[in-house]
């Protein structure tokens, strides 16, 4: 195989631009866009027009498309619930998959779908583009070497994540606990949440309070406040909304000898001259800190292609993907955690009770005012 002949399922807000930078743009040399499923026939139409001339074959049924001998592997960009779902039909027929973040709703799924995986022996990848930035692999490449000691605590304030409510009003599957499954923790957050968990490891325990409808018409959360607890008793906060404009985007993570700040893809170390734990010895108790800053050039390239471009490098060399698919769980587990924690206005141990949180979500899903969502395979409200 000198090409990867991927199928993109779902032409929407992320199948479009991945679609047009594989077969238009040409940023992925080693990937060829053989085929394309959606379930609106319009957006077939637009698919059509815009690929003339690239002969791709256009289908209306994901599974069709995967039997059809066109593709090797499938790109899934539909909406959340049917992550699982499609990604395991297509790991039962062979191919090799990359999904969009997050990895789906509930984790209950999302484990079947991680097994569905292991057990075909296919490359699985899920879009944390985000690990590629420059400013979050030099933090990692930090804090891994153990150079300043363990972490203390961890910051992460998120406000960027701006919507006016014609964004909720722009589907019908929006902002409804039925259609989508969530709303800033797993529409907007799920990077960071990705992030945290790849720079800090996981959490032990996890409790949050989550604001439904604070700023918007909606019946999903726009507004979160969590606190992490670590194994090495340190905190961690993450606070985030959809309802502040023009606010900041700053990950600080304190350590036994540095604190590590990042900011509009800057970091700064503002490294200590003894670190907190020697500070103890009153004979050093003389302080000097040096700030150290590392600015990065703007990435020409788009991160989905360098994304793909290792899918495509895992599948033909067995080369390291961005994200194996199977950690994507991860994240996931954070929102479900901040989720049930709010729910029960309690402290989430993990690993968390996979089939509370599934009960807790059905009855909001009952309740939903978008209560008729069907997936490409079956209806979202009955994956179990």
């Amino acid at each position: 195989m000198e090409k990867v002949r991927i199928g993109i399922i779902g032409i929407g807000n992320m199948g479009t631009p991945v679609s047009k930078l594989i077969a238009i743009d040409g940023h992925c040399p080693e990937i060829e866009l053989t085929a394309i499923c959606d379930m609106n026939r319009d957006r077939l139409d637009w698919a059509e027009k815009t690929f003339e001339g690239k002969n791709i074959a256009l289908f209306e049924d994901a599974e069709e498309m995967m039997r059809s001998g066109l593709v090797d592997a499938v790109y899934i960009a539909v909406p959340h619930y049917d992550h699982p779902t499609l990604a395991i039909k297509a790991f039962e027929a062979g191919l090799h998959v990359m999904i969009e973040k997050p990895a789906g709703v509930f984790t209950k799924a999302v484990r079947e779908m991680n097994e569905a995986a292991e057990k075909a022996k296919v490359k699985f990848g899920i879009m944390f583009q985000n690990r590629t930035i420059a400013a979050y692999q030099k933090v990692k490449e930090i804090l891994h070497s153990g150079k300043y000691g363990q972490i203390r605590n961890v910051t992460w304030h998120i406000m960027k994540w701006f919507r006016p409510q014609s964004y909720y009003d722009s589907g019908s599957w929006r902002a409804t606990w039925a259609g989508e499954g969530g709303g800033v923790l797993l529409n907007q957050c799920p990077h960071q949440l990705d992030l945290i968990q790849w720079l800090c490891g996981m959490p032990e325990e996890v409790y949050a309070k989550c604001s439904v409808a604070q700023w918007h018409d909606v019946e999903i959360e726009d507004d979160v406040a969590a606190i992490f607890k670590y194994k090495n008793g340190a905190f961690g906060t993450l606070a985030t909304s959809t309802g502040i404009n023009s606010g900041t985007d700053r990950l600080e993570i304190a350590t036994d000898g540095a604190t590590i700040i990042i900011e509009n893809e800057t970091v700064t170390i503002k490294e200590l001259s003894i670190s907190l734990t020697e500070m103890k010895d009153p004979a050093k108790q003389r302080q000097r800190i040096t700030e150290i800053v590392y600015k990065f050039p703007k990435e020409n390239l788009n991160r989905h292609c360098i994304a793909l471009n290792a899918f495509a490098g895992a599948i033909l060399r067995d080369e390291k993907l961005v994200a194996n698919g199977i950690e994507g769980i991860n994240s996931l587990t954070l929102s479900n955690a901040m989720y049930l924690s709010s729910w029960t206005d309690s402290t989430i141990k993990l690993p968390m009770d996979e089939d509370l949180f599934y009960e807790e979500l059905k009855k909001r899903i009952a309740t939903s005012k978008h209560k008729n969502v069907k997936s490409q395979i079956t209806d979202a409200t009955s994956i179990y």
